[in-house]
């Protein structure tokens, strides 16, 4: 299958991970448990916000959307992992490699659109306090998300349409997971059409996020400076801290990865383990940073699990009795 012509064929050849037949058990475990990991938080934040009233705010309602786009991501990625462990290949139908690509473009685009609705809430919620529920009423807020989901769909659903009208004449493709430029390369005819609107989508979402994002927190910067409650400026630190935080972090993972596509010297073990970090630690990352930095999601777990223990605990001694 090494890059033959062959526009017709449906099965795809993804990098084989550079590991000894004694470390895949290890990997496997390892991968298994982080999965598990991300499955668990997401869940466990998705069903908080899900089924408690007191989380109907604006915030909320924002932050329900990160759960998902990371379980979307995350599975995309980890499911093929798995495959390719345990049949020691990097087979893929065709059709899959394309569904995968499309899943792991639409949690990145939607990763940043989604923080940088929620940085839109933080800035309506502490520069226009008085008109926080005027402005974010549940109408807004549907238009919000939906918006953001639309958008994602229709610059990563155009993006891949012109992707695939084009023949491909190669079938191996050198990454270990399907992506668009991986994709794009297995395609002999001119493409510059779609190297220029991949950039397009790049720059549209980058600009909109971090214009947003750098107009929201240096508003709220003022404000916080101007105000002369030591609680008041604490409270924004703790609030906007953590987001700015993901939402840095979420960018240098995404510029490496742009960055090692471009190097050609680099070892493809290192390229391979870059490219994967944003599809594994902001997924992993994201449900424990907001479980435990948000206040109200952090006593609602405690709560949850404290009563689950208790009463627990009371049957045993009833049992005993």
């Amino acid at each position: 299958m090494e890059n033959h012509p062959n526009t017709s064929s449906s099965t795809m050849l993804t990098q084989r991970y550079d590991i000894p037949p004694e470390g895949v058990l290890p990997v496997f475990f390892l991968a298994s448990l982080s999965y598990a990991m991300i499955l668990l938080c997401n869940l466990i934040l998705l069903l908080t916000i899900v089924l408690n009233k007191k989380l109907r705010q604006p915030m909320y309602m924002f932050l329900l959307n990160m759960p998902v786009n990371d379980l979307l991501g995350s599975s995309a990625f980890f499911l093929h992992l798995f495959k390719s462990l345990l049949s020691d290949n990097g087979r893929l139908w065709f059709p899959a490699c394309v569904t995968q690509a499309f899943l792991i473009h639409i949690y990145a685009a939607g990763t940043v659109l989604i923080l940088t609705a929620m940085a839109y809430d933080r800035y309506v919620a502490i520069c226009l306090p008085l008109q926080y529920n005027a402005v974010m009423t549940q109408g807004h807020v549907a238009r919000i998300v939906a918006s953001i989901w639309l958008l994602c769909l229709l610059l990563i659903g155009v993006l891949f349409f012109l992707l695939l009208r084009l023949p491909r004449c190669r079938s191996t493709v050198h990454n270990i997971y399907c992506d668009h430029p991986s994709l794009l390369a297995l395609v002999c005819v001119d493409t510059t059409l779609n190297h220029a609107y991949g950039l397009f989508t790049v720059a549209v979402t980058q600009l909109l996020a971090n214009s947003v994002i750098i107009f929201s927190y240096f508003r709220i910067l003022m404000v916080s400076c101007r105000s002369r409650r030591a609680d008041t400026k604490v409270k924004v630190v703790q609030t906007c801290a953590t987001h700015l935080f993901v939402f840095l972090f979420l960018e240098i993972l995404g510029l490496c990865t742009i960055i090692s596509y471009r190097v050609k010297q680099l070892p493809p073990t290192l390229r391979h383990f870059i490219g994967s970090s944003t599809l594994i630690f902001p997924p992993w990352l994201n449900p424990i940073v907001y479980g435990i930095k948000t206040k109200e999601i952090r006593s609602i777990i405690v709560h949850f699990f404290r009563s689950k223990i208790t009463k627990s605990c009371a049957s045993k001694l009833c049992f005993s009795s």
